[in-house]
């Protein structure tokens, strides 16, 4: 017999909470996590500083809105595309899974959801366009690309992530976030950014990862097959583990070629909040009540990370190469 949905949580969203139209779209957005964003484009525009860039305050304030903005959208499009999965959603652990419940608790309908995310994203395109003229045509690659895996991450006929592919579009999504604020300072491509951005793209996409276990029942059952549902949690379970290493070797080896700066191995610190996660998803897989605490060390740990990295990308020296 299926289980009835839990009554909402006291910090969910409910109708009559927000004292504005402008609070109420804004929280829709999940603002909390654009943070990850903010800290790609601080690693995108260290790495170029730091290859000797002299940075453009305008353009860099601009890169930096246009990519919340982005994320924003993609958050707001993906409660649309899985408000089916998020209503079935009985093991959330609000407000890390389960969506925004802006549709679920009758905040918001389906269509004005729709219509707030698609919205964000075209309005990403004018300024974008400005940017990219501004900048270099590279930057209509970098964007085109960035608002497709936006998209098909979460709507069909792609939905990505329902083909488990969606840690792959959020290592793509982030990693495209730091070599874009690379590329429009730089004016060029460069394998600099994406050297310095894929253990951070890693770990952000270990927060996905680790965030499908308590949605694992309430995707199974709308059929949305995310990597955990097709491995199961007891296998899946590793797999986070295996995601921190590569980041971690990822940023390991670009030390120790010469291709950052010996002190951003200091980013590796991270490593412990890292594992410390790991063991507790080891642990708790198939209690997902229990994995409040390591998604918030995953959360923690990549943003760490990045901010590190970018710390040191601008401010260390750099091998002589650079």
């Amino acid at each position: 017999m299926t289980r009835p949905a839990p009554a909402a949580a006291p910090a969910e969203p409910r109708p009559g909470r927000y004292r504005s139209a402008f609070v109420l779209h804004l929280a829709a957005t999940r603002p909390a996590f654009l943070l990850v964003t903010l800290v790609a484009c601080l690693l995108g525009l260290a790495s170029a500083y730091g290859s000797g860039v002299t940075l453009d305050p305008l353009s860099a304030v601009l890169t930096v809105a246009l990519a919340l903005l982005a994320h924003a959208g993609g958050n707001v499009i993906n409660d649309y595309h899985d408000r089916d999965a998020d209503a079935l959603n009985t093991g959330r652990l609000f407000p890390f899974t389960g969506g925004s419940r802006f549709i679920q608790n009758g905040v918001l309908s389906a269509r004005q959801v729709a219509r707030l995310g698609y919205g964000l994203l075209a309005a990403v395109i004018p300024a974008g366009l400005w940017l990219a003229w501004s900048a270099g045509p590279g930057l209509l690659l970098i964007g085109a690309a960035g608002l497709l895996v936006a998209w098909a991450y979460s709507a069909p006929p792609l939905h990505l992530v329902a083909r488990g592919l969606g840690e792959l579009c959020i290592v793509t999504a982030w990693l495209l976030v730091v070599v874009g604020a690379d590329y429009v300072q730089r004016g060029a491509f460069s394998a600099t950014p994406a050297a310095a951005g894929l253990s951070y793209a890693l770990l952000v996409a270990n927060l996905l990862y680790i965030n499908q276990f308590p949605d694992h029942a309430g995707d199974a059952a709308a059929g949305k097959r995310t990597l955990v549902v097709r491995l199961g949690p007891q296998a899946a379970k590793w797999g986070y583990l295996v995601i921190a290493l590569l980041a971690y070797a990822w940023l390991v080896l670009m030390v120790g070629r010469e291709i950052l700066p010996q002190k951003s191995a200091a980013a590796a610190f991270t490593l412990v909040l890292s594992f410390n996660a790991a063991k507790q998803l080891i642990d708790y897989a198939t209690e997902p009540a229990e994995l409040a605490a390591a998604i918030r060390q995953t959360i923690i740990a990549a943003c760490a990370h990045g901010l590190i990295l970018a710390g040191t990308l601008a401010f260390a020296r750099w091998p002589a190469a650079h």
